[in-house]
């Protein structure tokens, strides 16, 4: 059959995509080997966050006491959170059927592998298109000293399916995946051991919210261990002997816990695609594209974990669009990947966008710092959440947003309005000019830029 546009992969890139060439007028098909919806839907950003929310819950009836509120014998049921989460994430996946149903888009369900001229074979049956994108995203990445066996040395999917509450667990990494998961189980009752490689929990962040975050994981029983790395495990019946090197100690210790989750990153799924034998050009697990997600070879193009970038689901998505449109219009808006949020669902949460100050220093800017905390905030206090700030990062001669670093409860829905700002070219004293509503956690955006200014009223 023939297509002008076939999408491999139905992640938040690949469905995004086949949306977008089906409303601009494309015959469009998009093939799925496994769940409509990818990883994110189905087995990452989504179900994750419905853990998380229970996570919540189960913390808020812990402490009901002291909102006034009588709760006695609270328990956390790991089964039926699981349950909970993968009914979210089995509404999530009827909901991207129906979109691309409602769209027109068909769905072929199958392993795909390239051909040339442009050429797509699903498990031996052969279609044609004008315009291939490849969205095919990323797993879990698997390291020599932790093999993972689904039992005693896992990754995230398990992770998000455990019938059996673990009392010990040692979470290696602590990206957002890795912090995500370590919240989650030390939330329930499990013991948690972080471990990280970096200096610092949460790498990619500003120092100090990393800083706040160990502090909030300590305060919940977490043990944290920065700058250290898992050597080996060694597992003997149902405990898992770990041997974790203190980088700067140059010391071993051995961590016996009952379950190893490995969150070290993730690795891209090109291997059986035929780039070989298309001649796309690839390295170290990426497809070269341009600014519009061509390749090397015209017709085809790549978008998502499978590129350089970010890999992160908003980023997929704004990438489909651009690529699309470019494809059908010959123009598209190409992505800011200067100005690309990033959230962690931890509690605090973590939200940021921009220059760390550190990287706006190296990258010789004369700063301005601003920071509000929500220990000053009318709304933390009556909800009973006050750790965490708003860090904003402005330059000192333009008054532009340089960057903004958040950490406490709900931060996440607050960051928007810096990468709206940033988009626009607004400076710092122009958003703050703008009345932000009483009380809210978004006053503190206001109040860290008018602090950077001198001119803080509540900080």
């Amino acid at each position: 059959m023939k297509y002008n546009l076939i999408v491999i992969g139905s992640g938040p890139g690949g469905y995004v995509a086949a949306v977008k060439g089906a409303q601009l007028g494309l015959k469009t098909a998009v093939v799925e080997r496994e769940n409509l919806g990818g990883i994110c839907l189905n087995w990452g950003c989504i179900p994750t966050k419905a853990l998380l929310k229970s996570a919540q819950a189960f913390n808020y009836a812990k402490h009901a006491a002291s909102y006034g509120v009588k709760a006695d014998n609270v328990e956390a049921d790991l089964n039926a959170m699981v349950d909970r989460s993968r009914g979210v994430a089995a509404t999530m996946n009827k909901g991207v059927e129906f979109l691309l149903k409602k769209n027109g888009v068909d769905v072929i369900m199958g392993s795909a592998q390239l051909l040339p001229e442009g050429k797509v074979d699903v498990d031996g049956t052969l279609y044609e298109a004008d315009h291939i994108i490849v969205a095919t995203g990323a797993r879990s990445r698997v390291m020599p000293a932790m093999p993972q066996d689904g039992r005693h040395i896992i990754g995230y999917r398990e992770a998000m399916t455990l019938r059996q509450q673990p009392a010990r667990m040692l979470v290696c990494g602590s990206g957002a995946i890795g912090s995500e998961f370590a919240y989650f189980f030390q939330s329930i009752g499990t013991q948690v051991t972080l471990v990280e490689f970096m200096p610092q929990i949460l790498p990619n962040e500003d120092e100090e919210v990393a800083a706040q975050m160990s502090r909030s994981f300590r305060k919940m029983g977490m043990k944290v261990m920065p700058s250290c790395s898992v050597e080996k495990v060694d597992i003997e019946g149902d405990v898992c002997h770990v041997t974790v090197k203190d980088l700067k100690k140059q010391s071993e210790t051995v961590i016996d816990v009952d379950v190893v989750l490995s969150a070290v990153g993730v690795v891209t799924n090109l291997e059986d695609l035929g780039l070989d034998q298309v001649g796309i050009r690839y390295e170290r697990g990426k497809i070269e594209v341009d600014d519009y997600y061509r390749t090397n070879i015209p017709g085809y193009y790549a978008i998502g974990d499978v590129v350089h970038g970010p890999a992160l689901a908003h980023v997929a998505s704004k990438e489909a669009i651009c690529c699309v449109e470019h494809i059908v219009k010959g123009e598209a808006v190409k992505v800011n990947y200067n100005n690309v949020p990033g959230c962690t669902y931890t509690n605090p949460e973590v939200a940021s966008v921009g220059l760390t100050e550190k990287k706006a220093l190296e990258a010789g800017h004369e700063v301005k710092v601003g920071k509000f905390f929500f220990k000053a905030s009318g709304k933390a206090t009556a909800a009973g959440n006050t750790d965490g700030f708003v860090k904003v990062v402005l330059d000192a001669h333009s008054d532009l947003i340089l960057g903004c670093h958040m950490c406490g409860d709900n931060v996440t829905e607050m960051i928007a309005e810096i990468v709206a700002a940033r988009e626009q070219g607004l400076t710092a004293r122009q958003l703050s000019q703008a009345i932000h509503p009483h009380p809210t956690m978004s006053e503190a955006v206001m109040e860290a830029l008018e602090a950077a200014h001198g001119e803080a009223i509540h900080g």
